[in-house]
């Protein structure tokens, strides 16, 4: 292991991915018409709940197993700004006693966002493929 640094956002990119696939997985449990329904009324095309639970389940997957780490916590980032901004900003930070507020969503962007900047190689299936693509373009060279 690198560095401190690299063991700090190894640990938010495996939370942060147990988390979206939880969540993801959560939608389909609790049966996914619920939130198609739920998308529907709070002005949203019914259909993007399944996209949006796609997303979530594979891309957790992707980010526990640190593959395409920048792409996946760019779309997080896009998923997590939608959501504060149409869903949990009336209800302010905390909630309103009906529904919760926008810290962990924000919490969420937060860490997505320094996955984002600093990508994370350790333990990642990304080093590999990096790895791979650098050892082809060496031996092209020759």
């Amino acid at each position: 292991m690198e560095n401190k640094y690299e063991v700090s956002i190894l640990i938010l990119r495996i939370v942060l991915g147990i988390s979206f696939f939880v969540h993801g997985l959560a939608k389909f449990q609790g049966g996914i018409e619920n939130t198609v329904g739920w998308f529907g009324s709070i002005g949203l095309p019914g259909f993007l709940a399944y996209g949006v639970a796609f997303i979530e389940i594979v891309g957790g997957i992707a980010l526990v197993l640190g593959l395409f780490t920048r792409i996946v916590s760019i779309i997080f980032i896009l998923l997590m700004v939608g959501a504060i901004i149409k869903v949990k900003l009336a209800a302010g930070f905390l909630g309103n006693g009906q529904m919760a507020g926008y810290e962990l969503d924000l919490a969420y962007l937060a860490m997505a966002v320094s996955i984002a900047i600093t990508g994370s190689k350790a333990y990642a299936l990304d080093s590999f493929i990096g790895k791979g693509q650098k050892a082809e373009k060496a031996i092209h060279v020759l």
